[in-house]
């Protein structure tokens, strides 16, 4: 992995140097868009509207319009700003780890100690660990201030940029305000349904089906070109439209097809089939249920 900003972590008269990486990367396909009637490649070309020519990147500054007025800033007057030219990562509190609201997380970025003794990056992320506290944070990247939480991830001290509070929108449905009752039993049922779903969590055990199916969908389209068989690749994709059910019976159907699969999934384990097709049973399960769930 590559650094892609260098810096310290500061709080009272602590500094820890640190080297920021991207914690994460996209595994998407990645595809590009062609001319339908000869295959051509589609490019986007950055053209003025004034004079009409193509415009390379190293000309283009950055604008701001207001009514008939538009402000040009140059690479040099962002970079002018002091939020801009700060190298330190401001630790603005600690607050007990449960108190923020994943809904605020945007991206995730791994510090790594930047100096020959790694004391203070271990201190900290030892005390992060013995309390149960994460850093609220402040820093500039990308020519943006931000607001960051610091938190311990596999001894790594992990960096997730956080939405400002006003970026995040009030949940204002209306139809959550309709009083709704709940009978004892349908509580009973769904706590049942939810408890035949538990599980730990394993990352491992989850997988992108339509990357996977895509990726498919290239190979064989190399191999078979456009005359491509897709039922014969993929099998038949037609669903059956779901039966519209009561909600209690809905519960109970679902419980018991998960409990059906579950012990199924577990026979199949034993007998050394692997975990996978287990996962696939248990994902076609919940989809079904939801399914059923809106139909009520």
């Amino acid at each position: 992995m590559r650094a892609i900003w260098k810096g310290a972590i500061t709080f009272g008269l602590v500094n820890v140097p640190v080297s920021l990486y991207s914690a994460t990367e996209s595994h998407d396909v990645k595809l590009h868009q062609v001319h339908d009637a000869d295959g051509g490649r589609i490019r986007y070309q950055r053209k003025c509207e004034v004079c009409g020519e193509i415009v390379p990147y190293e000309h283009i500054d950055k604008a701001y319009t207001e009514g008939e007025t538009t402000v040009v800033l140059t690479e040099e007057d962002l970079e002018s700003l002091p939020a801009e030219k700060s190298r330190e990562i401001d630790v603005i509190e600690f607050v007990p780890s449960e108190q923020i609201d994943p809904l605020m997380f945007e991206g995730a970025y791994y510090l790594a100690p930047n100096s020959a003794s790694t004391k203070s990056y271990v201190l900290l992320r030892r005390t992060l660990e013995e309390t149960d506290r994460t850093a609220i944070v402040s820093f500039a990247l990308r020519q943006k201030t931000r607001l960051g939480a610091l938190r311990v991830k596999d001894d790594v001290l992990v960096l997730q940029t956080m939405l400002w509070p006003d970026e995040v929108r009030a949940a204002e449905f209306p139809e959550l305000d309709e009083k709704v009752r709940i009978s004892a039993k349908e509580l009973e049922m769904s706590s049942a349904l939810v408890s035949s779903f538990e599980a730990d969590f394993d990352p491992d055990a989850h997988h992108d089906e339509y990357q996977e199916q895509l990726r498919t969908l290239i190979e064989a389209k190399i191999e078979q070109g456009d005359a491509i068989d897709t039922e014969a690749t993929f099998g038949t994709t037609e669903e059956e439209p779901a039966e519209v059910l009561d909600l209690m019976e809905a519960l109970r159907r679902s419980v018991e097809e998960t409990r059906a699969k579950r012990s199924g999934g577990s026979s199949s384990k034993e007998s050394g089939s692997g975990s996978g097709k287990k996962s696939t049973a248990k994902k076609s399960t919940s989809k079904k249920s939801t399914k059923t769930k809106k139909s009520a």
